[in-house]
């Protein structure tokens, strides 16, 4: 078993930035791919980024250029870096963690005002 604890949500104005992080603990050493997903009202849960073991990411096209994931595996605990935020940025994230099944954390409200 993994379990994933978020932190770093909140409300920020457009342009703003703010830093979420994701802790994992228990089974860690079966985690292959980490990664972050928002949901917003009335829509459907969707990947922000995503990132290997190896450090390799993957972005949705709508935040390449504004978000950065970065994995500290000493610390087993992934960032998500976002700036340039945007009022549809407004979601709640999700943490992920990807090892023979998917792990998710309980999710952190970002909310961006215009």
């Amino acid at each position: 078993q993994v379990q994933l604890v978020e932190s770093g949500g909140g409300l920020v104005q457009a342009g703003g930035s703010l830093r979420l992080s994701c802790a994992a603990s228990g089974s860690i050493f079966s985690i292959n791919v980490m990664g972050w997903y928002r949901q917003a009202p009335g829509k459907q849960r969707e990947l922000v980024a995503r990132i290997t073991s190896g450090g390799s990411p993957v972005y949705a096209d709508s935040v390449k250029g504004r978000f950065t994931i970065s994995r500290d595996n000493t610390k087993n605990t992934v960032y998500l870096q976002m700036n340039s935020l945007k009022p549809e940025d407004t979601a709640v994230y999700y943490c992920n963690a990807k090892s023979y099944m998917d792990y998710w954390g309980k999710g952190t409200l970002v909310t961006v005002s215009s």
